[in-house]
């Protein structure tokens, strides 16, 4: 009998608790029409940033005239993934020495941090990737990257080199991931965006299943 593949939920829970960028919008549900009050149905809008949680950049986010998340490809948001916990310092842009002692196998990688354990509160020293760590992971072939940060890039930065050495690439970027208890190892991630038509991200119920 084939064994039934563990799933991991590695998005965070989406509620006015989620800590959210700085000046962005929380995520908030407005009742239209409730059955605990009478209403035959129940029925809410959501209103936040398509960067809450577990998001796909897109790169209009970080490029003027860049694709929407509607037009990118789906199949860079599922398939075989790599999870690799890094020995990250509050703070630091990892180089590529922070991978030096991991074989790449896969063509989609996530990196475990351990920086910013709780989605629940913004804390501005987390750590990310340097644009030379991004270059090193599209010359073994990696086209998606992931973190458990809310982004790729240092907090303070403004040119985003990361997101840029991204764009020369083509490659995909995964923000906002839980992975504190994901062993490292090989997996399948599903994390597909919704088609916002001309929007700059998109929040995604991102798993891996191995």
């Amino acid at each position: 009998m084939t064994a039934t593949p563990k799933i991991y939920d590695i998005s965070p829970v989406i509620s006015p608790a989620l800590a959210v960028w700085p000046g962005d919008t929380p995520p908030e549900r407005e009742v239209l029409l409730d059955m605990k009050a009478g209403a035959n149905l129940t029925l809410s809008t959501l209103r936040a940033t398509v960067h809450a949680g577990a998001h796909a950049d897109a790169p209009s986010h970080y490029a003027a005239g860049a694709p929407s998340i509607e037009m990118r490809p789906l199949d860079l948001y599922l398939g075989p993934c790599q999870v690799v916990r890094v020995a990250a310092r509050r703070g630091q842009a990892l180089a590529p020495d922070a991978l030096a002692s991991t074989e790449i196998t896969a063509p989609r990688v996530l990196l475990a941090t351990g920086t910013f354990p709780d989605p629940t509160r913004f804390n501005e020293d987390f750590a990310a990737c340097s644009a030379p760590l991004v270059e090193w992971l599209a010359a073994r072939g990696v086209r998606l990257v992931g973190i458990d940060t809310p982004s790729i890039d240092l907090f303070p930065s403004k040119d985003l080199p990361s997101h840029q050495a991204c764009l020369r690439h083509d490659m995909a970027i995964l923000e906002g991931l839980v992975l504190d208890r994901v062993p490292e190892g090989i997996y399948e991630l599903v994390a597909l965006p919704l088609p916002l038509a001309g929007f700059d991200a998109s929040p995604v119920r991102a798993i891996l299943r191995g």
